[in-house]
């Protein structure tokens, strides 16, 4: 079992920058692959970026493509996600994620999901 808490949200103006963490509890972090996912009321959950569990491969949005980065830390049980050149349209909640699916971007493969972070993006 992994238990997922995410920290870092806040409000900032376009063009902006924020940093989210994912803090994991359980021994199995370091074993699966995590990913972004962000959600707006009446929208579907949408996946913005995954990592594998060594952090060789990465995979992107190509909302967030060159200004989003996933990466992580696994002697600290956390994975992160840096926000660059904010945009407006990336104000939602956000959430991480862990699957055992190496390659997933629906979230219907995600097992493990924290309570999300809300991310404002003032124009």
């Amino acid at each position: 079992q992994v238990q997922l808490v995410e920290s870092g949200g806040g409000l900032v103006q376009a063009g902006g920058s924020l940093r989210l963490s994912c803090a994991a509890s359980g021994r199995t972090f370091s074993t699966i692959t995590m990913g972004w996912f962000r959600q707006t009321p009446g929208k579907e959950r949408e996946f913005v970026a995954r990592i594998n569990w060594s952090g060789s491969d990465t995979y992107y949005a190509d909302s967030v493509k060159g200004r989003f980065t996933i990466s992580r830390d696994n002697a600290k049980n956390t994975v992160y996600l840096q926000m660059n050149s904010l945009k407006p349209e990336d104000t939602a909640v956000y959430y991480c994620a862990g699957t055992l699916t190496t390659y997933a971007r629906d979230p219907l493969f995600f097992r493990y999901w924290g309570q999300g972070t809300q991310v404002t993006v003032s124009s």
